[in-house]
This record gives structure tokens, C-alpha cells and sequence, in this order.
């Protein structure tokens, strides 16, 4: 007969729980693993099952009880471990979207609304259409696998224990954040020119005869030139987001060496 003690249940529980905890802050919080699409459900099976399939080789747990105010801190500093990855990973999304939302600003896209379930929102729809691409982008590179993978060597690089992470990490991650700004601003500056070169255009030709009417051409000329910008950008999407890819790969290794 098969018999263990209460202690050695807590420590195999301790054992799976606190890996889950981090796999399952990842998949809330990371693009793609986080989209609305994907069952709740599925996303907590994929999430054991990775975890049933790496926790025989982690390192060694900490000697702390699952139900205890120390193995509470333990499971908290893995759901912010797995949040401050699936975050860096978000900034490389947001920064596409903050392009589409500078973009379609100046083409008059902005009152064209989508609803998405990913944002608990309104987005417009230039975003909507960016976000795609990028998502396509993303698993055409393998990024979801790649992601996972960086996620599964934290377990070596920020061990579970019961010592605190380093705010270094989160500096880190904040600092990549600003990327969203200089990055969508590059990514937007092809359309944004453009448009600036029409409307300055458009009000030369207000002032030099205004009985043309600028008011009524001007929407239909920005969001023609817009499209055609688009569609001449499109095809050199891949190199600009694999290397926003890339970069984004760098700063979350630079994350977890902070987190260390």
C-alpha cells in the first residue's frame, strides 16, 4: 500500500501550483495567448499541461507550504513574473496599434469604430487591421514559441523562492515601454508625411481659391492618399515587424535578467 504524508501532498501541490501560477499570468496578459477567441478553458489546459511537462525539471522548490503567508507570497511573485513578461511582449503590439491610431487620425479614420473583445473596447479600425497583420506576423516567426520557450528558461533564470524579485526588472520593462511612441511614430511617419504634404496642399489651394471647396474634397482626398500609403507599406510590414519582433525578444531576456 501507497501512503505519504500530509506534508509530502502540500510539497507535489506546492510544486505544480506555483509553475502553473506563472504559465497561466502569461497566458492573461501576452498577445495572442490572451486573445478573446481562445476558451478560457483551453487556455487553462494548455497552461497545466506545459506545466506537467516541465515541473519534474525545475529547480528545487522552496521548504514552504502552499497554504502558508510564505507560499501566498510565492505564488504572487510568479503571477507578477508571468504578467511582467506577457507585458513586455504587449508593448510590441501596442506600439503597432499606437502607428494605426497616429495613422488613421490624420487619414479621418477616427470616428470608425470596431468593438474587440481583446481590449474590453472600441478600437478603430485602421488598428484593427494593423493588430492582424502583426498577429500574423507574430506566429509566421514563431513568437508564441519563442515566448513560451524565454518563459520556461525563467524557471532557471528567476527561480521560485521565497526571496523578493528586483524592481530592476520592472524599470526595465517601463523603460521598454517608451517604445511604443518612438517605434509607432516610425512605423506611422510614411502616412503621416503624406497627409501632412495634402493638407498643407489643400490650404494653399483654400486660400488661393476658395470657391473650390476644400472642405468637401479634403476627407475623400486624405483617406485616398491614406489607402494608397497603406498599400504601398503593406508588403515592407515583415522586415520593420521582425525586427520590432527581435527587439522585443531582447528586452524581455534584459526583463528577466532585472527580475533575477
Amino acid at each position: 500500500m501507497i501512503t505519504f504524508t500530509y506534508s509530502q501532498l502540500m510539497a507535489w501541490l506546492a510544486a505544480f501550483l506555483w509553475p502553473a501560477s506563472r504559465l497561466l499570468a502569461l497566458f492573461a496578459t501576452a498577445p495572442f495567448f490572451n486573445h478573446s477567441s481562445i476558451p478560457v478553458t483551453a487556455k487553462v489546459g494548455i497552461s497545466l499541461l506545459i506545466t506537467i511537462i516541465i515541473a519534474p525539471n525545475l529547480p528545487a522548490m522552496p521548504d514552504a507550504g502552499i497554504a502558508t503567508a510564505t507560499g501566498l507570497f510565492i505564488m504572487a511573485q510568479q503571477i507578477v513574473i508571468g504578467g511582467v513578461i506577457g507585458m513586455t511582449v504587449q508593448v510590441v503590439f501596442a506600439t503597432v496599434e499606437a502607428a494605426a491610431d497616429m495613422a488613421g487620425l490624420q487619414m479621418g479614420l477616427g470616428f470608425a469604430q470596431l468593438y474587440t473583445g481583446s481590449m474590453d473596447g472600441s478600437t478603430d479600425v485602421l488598428s484593427r487591421f494593423m493588430n492582424l497583420i502583426a498577429v500574423l506576423a507574430f506566429l509566421t516567426i514563431d513568437g508564441h514559441l519563442q515566448v513560451l520557450g524565454v518563459l520556461i528558461d525563467s524557471f532557471y533564470r528567476v527561480p521560485i523562492t521565497a526571496t523578493p524579485i528586483s524592481a530592476v526588472g520592472l524599470h526595465t520593462m517601463v523603460e521598454w515601454g517608451a517604445t511604443i511612441f518612438s517605434a509607432g511614430l516610425l512605423l506611422s511617419l510614411p502616412v503621416v508625411i503624406a497627409l501632412l504634404i495634402v493638407n498643407l496642399a489643400l490650404g494653399v489651394l483654400n486660400r488661393a481659391a476658395p470657391q473650390i471647396g476644400v472642405f468637401q474634397v479634403g476627407l475623400p482626398l486624405t483617406l485616398t492618399v491614406g489607402l494608397l500609403m497603406l498599400q504601398w507599406m503593406t508588403p515592407n510590414l515583415m522586415p520593420f515587424f521582425s525586427r520590432l519582433f527581435s527587439m522585443g525578444m531582447d528586452a524581455l531576456t534584459r526583463v528577466i535578467g532585472g527580475l533575477a
